[in-house]
């Protein structure tokens, strides 16, 4: 019988209800701006570029896109002149990264401690990154040229001038120098927030065991900051392949294409020979090369092997 009577008096299960609740549709409203605008100017894009590298369209010429499919994928494959702008693209990615990573993980150690004036000294070191970079690229244009700072130094002890922009053993390197200024600063606000992530716990055991100041900094801090490390040299790949800006202020691709990059030979291709098809292949073959190498970066993020 009481079976019976907790069987009768159990609540019955609530129906779901169908269709849209108001919090749904709320947050379908607030959602749809974002991505109205991502779809719009994003996506669609991307779509059409894809189609266009698969024509031969020239904007100057009657009629639209004629279809040629793998054509312009073929031809990049032959050409000497794109092989070299990968390669130049690459050189610098690695002429950047290496003493951009170096240079602003020791920025992040020195400023992570607490000291009147800290900020201030941070907020300093971050200023470049909030510049243009084609406005810094112009600053650094003057600062390369016959009456610039770094000509006036080489005056001051008694160096001959130099003309590193229209040299082509060191226009890649001067336009190098001026990307790692302009990147340190965004890369020390990242790793002092990886650094200032891991547990002082950690440094207290390390201290316990004996550990010194190299030890610790070995043993807890590399490995502490290792995923925030993997994560800027990723981001830093990816903005460092795209570079465009500086290449065109500094040295416009010169001297002898010995700076020009790929995204500056999509630029060349597209607005100066007018093959936008030829150019959106270059655009998406260069989007496989800098994906490639952020996945290989990002799996290794925590100590795993592809």
């Amino acid at each position: 019988m009481t079976a019976q009577a907790e069987t009768r008096t159990a609540p019955a299960p609530v129906p779901r209800r169908r269709g849209w609740s108001r919090l749904h549709l709320a947050g379908l409203a607030m959602a749809a701006p974002a991505t109205i605008f991502i779809l719009v100017f994003s996506l669609i894009p991307v779509v059409y570029g894809l189609y266009l590298s698969l024509t031969r369209y020239n904007p100057l010429r009657r009629g639209g896109p004629e279809w040629i499919g793998l054509s312009n994928y073929a031809s990049l494959a032959d050409s000497p002149q794109f092989w070299r702008a990968l390669g130049v693209t690459g050189l610098f990615v690695l002429m950047v990264l290496p003493p951009t990573v170096l240079i602003a993980t020791g920025l992040a150690v020195l400023v992570n401690v607490r000291v009147p004036g800290i900020g201030a000294i941070r907020s300093a070191l971050y200023i470049p990154n909030i510049i243009s970079l084609t406005a810094v690229s112009m600053i650094w244009l003057w600062m390369y040229s016959q009456h610039g700072l770094f000509n006036q130094i080489f005056a001051w002890f008694g160096l001959p001038e130099q003309a590193l922009l229209y040299d082509e053993r060191t226009a890649l390197a001067a336009a190098a120098v001026m990307r790692v200024w302009k990147a340190l600063g965004s890369n020390m606000v990242l790793l002092l927030a990886g650094l200032q992530s891991i547990p002082n716990e950690l440094y207290e055991a390390a201290r316990v065991d004996g550990a010194g100041k190299a030890a610790q900094f070995r043993h807890v801090t590399v490995p502490g900051l290792r995923p925030m490390l993997v994560f800027v040299i990723a981001m830093d790949i990816i903005y460092l392949s795209q570079s465009f800006a500086e290449i065109y202020v500094l040295t416009q691709g010169g001297p002898l294409a010995s700076t020009t990059t790929v995204n500056y030979l999509i630029y060349t291709t597209a607005f100066q020979y007018n093959q936008f098809g030829l150019s959106s292949a270059m655009a998406f073959v260069l989007f496989a090369f800098v994906a490639g190498l952020s996945v290989i970066t990002m799996r290794n993020r925590t100590g795993d092997r592809p």
